[in-house]
C-alpha cells in the first residue's frame, strides 16, 4: 500500500481528497492536516509514502513545508493540490521536486489518473538496476502520461483506453497485440483498435520483430512524448 497525508486547510476539502484517495486501489489515506505545522508533525512521527499539499496554509505555504522537508532529510514524494495558478509558484514547485502539481478545483478522475501514474513510476523505481535510454524515458514520461486524455472517436471507451494505456506504462519492454490484450482483459481485436489510435495519437511507439516465418509481429510501447 502507499501511505498518503492530505494537507489541506479547508477540513472539507481535505475529507473529500482523502475520499478521492481511498478510492484508488492501492492506496490509503494515512492522516489529515490542516496546517503546515500539524504536516510537518505528521511526517516526523511517521514515515509517509506521498504527500497531496496545498499551498495555501493558514501558517505558511506549501513551498515552504517541502523545503523543510528536504532540510531535515525526508524523501516523502509530493503532489500540489492547490489553488494557486501563478507560475512563479508552479517552476518553484518543479524545482524543489514536487512529482505533480493539480490545480484546483478537479475532480475525482483528475486525481486518479496522477495516482496511478505515481503508482507506476514507484513499480519502475522499486526494481532498481541499471536502465537503458528507453527505460529513462518511460520513467521520466509516467507522471505525465495520461493526464491529458485524447479526444476518443465514437465508440471508444476511455476506461479500456486508460487500461491500455496502464498496460503499457508498467511493460519492461515492447508488447504484441495478444501480450496487451490478455494483461487488459480485453480481446485482441479491442487491443487492436486502441492501439491504432494511441499510435495516431503519437502516444505509443511502433516496432517491427520478424520471426521464422518472415512476417512481422507489430509490438508497441509508451512513447514519452505521447503525454
Amino acid at each position: 500500500m502507499i501511505d498518503v497525508l492530505v494537507v489541506d486547510d479547508d477540513t472539507r476539502v481535505a475529507r473529500v481528497n482523502a475520499a478521492y484517495v481511498a478510492k484508488v486501489p492501492g492506496f490509503r489515506v494515512v492522516a489529515t492536516a490542516h496546517s503546515a505545522g500539524e504536516a510537518l508533525a505528521h511526517l516526523s512521527g511517521q514515515t509517509v509514502d506521498l504527500v497531496l499539499l496545498d499551498h495555501y496554509l493558514p501558517d505558511g505555504n506549501g513551498l515552504a513545508v517541502v523545503r523543510e522537508l528536504r532540510r531535515l532529510g525526508h524523501r516523502t514524494d509530493v503532489i500540489m493540490v492547490t489553488a494557486a495558478r501563478d507560475v512563479a509558484t508552479v517552476q518553484a514547485a518543479m524545482r524543489q521536486g514536487a512529482l505533480q502539481y493539480l490545480v484546483k478545483p478537479f475532480n475525482f478522475a483528475g486525481l486518479r489518473t496522477r495516482l496511478e501514474a505515481y503508482a507506476a513510476l514507484r513499480h519502475t523505481l522499486d526494481r532498481g538496476g541499471e536502465a537503458e535510454q528507453a527505460e529513462v524515458d518511460r520513467i521520466f514520461a509516467a507522471l505525465s502520461a495520461g493526464t491529458a486524455e485524447p479526444d476518443l472517436p465514437k465508440g471508444h471507451s476511455p476506461t479500456t483506453a486508460e487500461v491500455v494505456r496502464r498496460v503499457l506504462l508498467a511493460a519492461e519492454s515492447p508488447l504484441s497485440t495478444q501480450e496487451i490484450a490478455e494483461r487488459a482483459g480485453v480481446s485482441r481485436q479491442t487491443a487492436q483498435r486502441y492501439l491504432k489510435l494511441l499510435d495516431r495519437t503519437g502516444r505509443v511507439r511502433l516496432s517491427l520483430r520478424y520471426g521464422e516465418t518472415g512476417r512481422p509481429e507489430h509490438r508497441y510501447v509508451w512513447a514519452a512524448s505521447g503525454g
